[in-house]
């Protein structure tokens, strides 16, 4: 069975090498890049199944490399999870804004990391669902991974869609974050609710003109609807 590689963006060699050792110790395989050049000819030559970027880097910060990974149709769906130094709440959001899967802050335990790991890697394995749903003229297919609007294609990210999926095979019912936290993101510990707005304004704005149909039901959650004005 093919090892996952990981792309460690990170350019302090001490906790890079700490990060492949364990990496290397745990079924994966680790590739290492100091800054944003150098990750970006290892992307060129060999796509990685997750990439490690490190906020703080010489050059491009790890923010702008997301930014440009998330542009490029060739990288837009390769998991990304951030390090970072920094704990604070806007920082947080603007990794996850910037197109990251999730973060993690410095220092971290190896086992956080590698639980953080799994859980990205899980959520992006394709489940096998061959069903359409369809709430007014708002369509999604699993089988195609294709979300229409009357008709018209919508371009919805890989986590997204598994967010709008689930709302609409359970629409006009009001989920609490916890919930889908739990169902679309997979029972582990590590993420943050905080993770599931910013999923979901990700949601909204990839729906363009049907982004009412996901209602913020204040104090409880989200919920999908065919009653919103479209």
């Amino acid at each position: 069975m093919k090892k996952p590689r990981i792309l460690i963006v990170e350019d302090e060699s001490s906790i890079a090498e700490l990060i492949a050792v364990n990496l290397r110790h745990n079924g994966f395989e680790p590739i290492w890049a100091e800054d944003g050049e150098s990750a970006q000819r290892e992307i060129d030559a060999f796509l990685p199944d997750l990439v490690l970027l490190d906020w703080m880097l010489p050059g491009q910060s790890g923010l702008q490399l997301a930014r440009q990974w998330r542009k490029d149709p060739r990288t837009k769906s390769i998991p990304i999870l951030m390090l970072t130094a920094r704990g604070d709440e806007p920082d947080k959001v603007a990794g996850l804004d910037a197109g990251a899967d999730d973060y993690i802050t410095k220092p971290f335990s190896t086992q956080e990391m590698l639980a953080r790991i799994r859980a990205v890697l899980r959520r992006r394995a394709p489940e096998v669902v061959t069903e359409r749903v369809e709430i007014g003229e708002l369509a999604l297919d699993t089988a195609t991974h294709r979300v229409t609007w009357q008709g018209n294609p919508l371009k919805v990210g890989p986590t997204e869609f598994k967010l709008l999926g689930f709302l609409m095979q359970h629409a006009e019912r009001v989920h609490s974050r916890a919930q889908l936290l739990d169902k679309v993101w997979g029972d582990h510990v590590y993420i943050e609710e905080r993770t599931v707005d910013v999923h979901v304004k990700r949601l909204r704005e990839s729906l363009g003109p049907a982004a009412p149909m996901v209602e913020t039901v204040r104090g409880a959650g989200y919920r999908l609807t065919s009653q919103a004005t479209v």
